[in-house]
């Protein structure tokens, strides 16, 4: 194959490419870049001393131009077929969980993937084994006839699956807790507690507490007995979220003589009730009759906590009124939780390297649209704990909780897929 300089990738600033010219009797079907995902078997009449590999580039390098005659097209869908169909399926539309589709992936991506797996700087045994003595010819092929399919179709049925605003979401689920514990979780009612700025950590802890009957509260125990985990998230996020006020509760103690035991209380529950650990709860400006009615549930045994229990058991009556009234009197304060992103808005920040709507208009990374969501979470999982390697992916996927990686990837299941031309275009 010749190489020459008279080609420049659009767009990528490569300032040569390799180009092959056409055969007598046939035309360019497409642009082909270097780059690959495919699950390939040894094939004699790819590699080998038979073959006439091309120069191809490693990743990180600066990117050739390869043009994909129909001939070579053809060699790689029947490589494909043989070889990859099994398992990405048909014409690379996959219909095996957590197996990406291939059909209308970057030419170029796919390439570099396969090398990766060659190379086993990807890890997979499967893949590795199947590429392992395959030529640069033989990647190059089933890469352009990957790349030169339609793209797969959004299946409808993904549009439902679209995470929901986890704010929002919670703030629903916590219409049925108003009664009790207030409109924003800012208690109205004596003797119930506000959940307004406490640590959304405690908060599921404690639903789960009162669901599992650990905590005893037939009330409580029925009213999360249909929730799910999730469910209890959203609803401790929302109320994570409000800003928290005192209780305009009277309060029978003496705050004085609170302030005085509030000191054998620091360690776990702040100086001025404000815990800075998740572990346990913030007692600034709870109501007063809550706490009181909380100590006394630890010391005659109701409550379980056996650290509680003995502390509280040193406390008569008016001990624990004093203390409550002490804590109902300081100023509560927000955790430091912040308002998570939702799946479009971690999707807008995705786009700026996969192209709008999972469309990636650089064909050295892979575009999203229409890709099976289990692939696409498996994928986001696998760079989140480190199995699969780059520094990037890695950077961006450590903040995600699993809902956020389900709902991201159902979001761009269901984007239409497009297919994209690359043009070389004379240097100026």
């Amino acid at each position: 194959m010749k190489q020459s300089a008279e080609a420049n990738l659009a767009g990528l600033g490569s300032r040569e490419a390799a180009r092959r010219p056409p055969r007598a009797g046939s035309s360019l079907s497409m642009l082909a870049f270097v780059g690959g995902v495919a699950g390939l078997l040894f094939s004699g009449a790819y590699f080998g001393a038979s073959a006439q590999p091309r120069t191809m580039v490693e990743s990180g390098a600066e990117l050739k131009t390869l043009y994909a005659t129909p001939e070579d097209v053809a060699q790689g869908k029947s490589l494909a077929e043989s070889s990859c169909a099994g398992c990405h399926g048909a014409d690379g539309i996959s219909d095996t969980a957590t197996v990406p589709h291939l059909a209308g992936q970057r030419s170029a991506y796919l390439f570099l993937e396969l090398k990766a797996y060659q190379s086993e700087a990807r890890g997979d045994n499967a893949m590795n084994s199947q590429v392992k003595f395959l030529s640069d010819d033989a990647l190059y092929k089933v890469s352009a006839y990957y790349g030169s399919l339609d793209p797969p179709q959004a299946p409808a049925a993904n549009r439902a699956k679209v995470a929901a605003d986890p704010v929002q979401a919670g703030k629903t689920a916590a219409a049925a807790c108003a009664g009790c514990h207030g409109e924003s979780g800012v208690s109205t009612t004596p003797g119930m507690p506000s959940l307004a700025g406490l640590d959304p950590k405690y908060t599921v802890a404690a639903m789960k507490a009162y669901k599992s009957g650990q905590r005893d509260s037939e009330l409580m125990k029925s009213m999360l007995a249909s929730l799910t985990d999730a469910g209890m998230e959203n609803i401790a996020l929302y109320y994570a979220l409000q800003k928290p006020a005192r209780s305009q509760a009277a309060a029978a103690g003496d705050k004085a003589a609170g302030a005085a035991a509030a000191a054998g209380c620091a360690g776990c529950h702040g100086s001025d009730g404000v815990s800075a650990n998740p572990a346990f709860p913030s007692l600034a400006g709870q109501d007063a009759g809550y706490l009181a009615s909380a100590l006394a549930a630890y010391k005659q045994g109701t409550r379980k906590d056996e650290t509680m229990k003995g502390l509280a058991a040193a406390l008569d009556a008016a001990a624990g009124k004093n203390l409550a009234a002490f804590f109902a009197g300081q100023e509560p304060r927000q955790p430091d939780v912040r308002k998570p992103l939702t799946a479009v808005e971690w999707a807008q920040r995705c786009d700026r390297c996969h192209g709008i709507n999972g469309n990636s208009t650089d064909p050295r990374l892979p575009a999203l649209a229409a890709q099976r969501a289990d692939y696409l979470e498996k994928a986001l999982d696998d760079y989140r704990t480190g199995t699969r390697k780059s520094p990037r992916m890695s950077a961006m996927s450590e903040g995600l909780t699993d809902q956020d990686i389900a709902g991201l990837a159902a979001l761009y299941a269901h984007k239409t897929a497009r297919a994209v031309v690359f043009l070389t275009v004379p240097p100026k």
